[in-house]
């Protein structure tokens, strides 16, 4: 792995940051107090190729990797502009339908996702599931041409912005371990029989939450992804992208939180020298800069191995682990340096902040990141 930065990535990067900063953390924070997609930006990357910049160029994507992928999203987060949703439409879907779907599926669906103008959210979240996909109860049953899906979904981000939602069932049991058989499916999001209802958080983000009910919704069997039974293997080449657009989308967070502190301790002046004069500031900051440095460099790694097709689960892993401990200390810092216009809505932290806190907790919480850790990195006794 190069740890130089080539003449394209820093093309693209900067492209991104140009666009993001027509936009702005007040448009950010004035959508996530409205609960209102940014729509606007979004479409803004997609006219320009950064929304699907992982999907294959025949497809009208730019044709490269998660790497250039996290790129985008990291910087997205670096202008204060943060986009959860790139997360489940370009990072799980395009990378989960790009590789498993059909000839007809990839026809259909990636033209529009690489644009921005389709999007396609995931659905794998059960209420009684947690992280055990072992325990999803929602069904899909075979119908002639069709299949039928009953069950709940919870915690379901985008669906109010969606075309579709790539959803995950049980269509068996596993003989050798007894566990489910799982499968994959693109489901219309105006199908009859589904249900979103809007779940309401207390974090302020763009992006909205749901519950769906698939109360018998007929899905025509094209509609299956690959095989009935790869479920699993399609899954995990999803979620891996998708810790490591997180992990970047943190790394992101902090770059801006860190950027805006830097430029108050600067400027705010008491007792005759800058804030940032002290170490009490001073010192807060230059530990979560060296934080975000590094959660930005395993995020890089992950991202590396997984373009590179070699075994990637360890180090997303490890990537959104610390990237989400390094945003929220950066966060912490920047609200500490700011005293009471930290919570201002002026500066736009504590969207931001709430933001993080969820990346903290999804799409896999730093428990169980730890226990995986400790299990297939360690080769400590399962924990659970």
């Amino acid at each position: 792995m190069d740890f130089g930065v080539s003449h394209e990535h820093q093309a693209l990067r900067a492209a991104v940051a140009a666009i993001c900063a027509d936009f702005g953390n007040a448009y950010y924070t004035a959508k996530a107090e409205q609960r209102e997609f940014t729509e606007e930006l979004w479409l803004a990357l997609g006219e320009r190729g950064y929304i699907g910049i992982n999907i294959p160029e025949e497809y009208g994507g730019g044709g490269a990797g998660l790497l250039e992928l996290a790129a985008v999203v990291e910087e997205t987060g670096a202008a204060g502009c943060p986009l959860l949703l790139l997360l489940v439409a370009s990072a799980i879907s395009g990378e989960v339908i790009a590789e498993f779907g059909s000839a007809a599926q990839r026809e259909e669906w990636l033209p529009r996702l690489a644009s921005g103008r389709g999007r396609v959210v995931f659905a794998i979240t059960e209420p009684d599931a947690g992280s055990n996909a072992h325990r999803i109860s929602t069904t899909a049953r075979r119908d002639g041409d069709h299949y039928v899906l009953r069950g709940t979904k919870h915690y379901i981000s985008g669906v109010d912005v969606a075309d579709a939602v790539l959803v995950v069932a049980r269509t068996g049991v596993d003989p050798a371990t007894g566990g489910a058989e799982l499968s994959l499916f693109v489901v219309d999001t105006d199908s009859p029989g589904l249900t979103a209802q809007p779940l309401p958080v207390s974090v302020e983000i763009p992006e909205r939450q749901f519950t769906l009910f698939f109360d018998d919704v007929r899905v025509p069997a094209d509609r299956l992804i690959g095989v009935e039974g790869a479920g699993f293997k399609q899954v995990f080449h999803g979620l891996n992208p998708e810790r490591v657009t997180g992990a970047a989308l943190l790394v992101g967070i902090g770059r801006y939180a860190l950027a805006r502190a830097a430029q108050y301790a600067n400027q705010r002046t008491v007792w005759e020298a800058p804030i940032g004069a002290h170490q009490g500031v001073a010192h807060a900051l230059a530990m979560a800069k060296i934080e975000v440095e590094a959660a930005g460099l395993m995020t890089a790694r992950a991202a590396w191995l997984h373009d590179q097709r070699l075994p990637a689960g360890e180090a997303a892993n490890m990537a959104k682990y610390l990237a989400a401990e390094a945003a929220l200390a950066a966060l912490d810092a920047a609200i500490q340096c700011h005293g009471g216009n930290g919570v201002a809505a002026e500066y736009g932290l504590i969207p931001l902040w709430g933001l993080a806190r969820v990346l903290r907790i999804a799409p896999v919480n730093r428990e169980m990141i730890l226990n995986y850790v400790a299990q297939h990195s360690l080769g400590l006794p399962r924990s659970y």
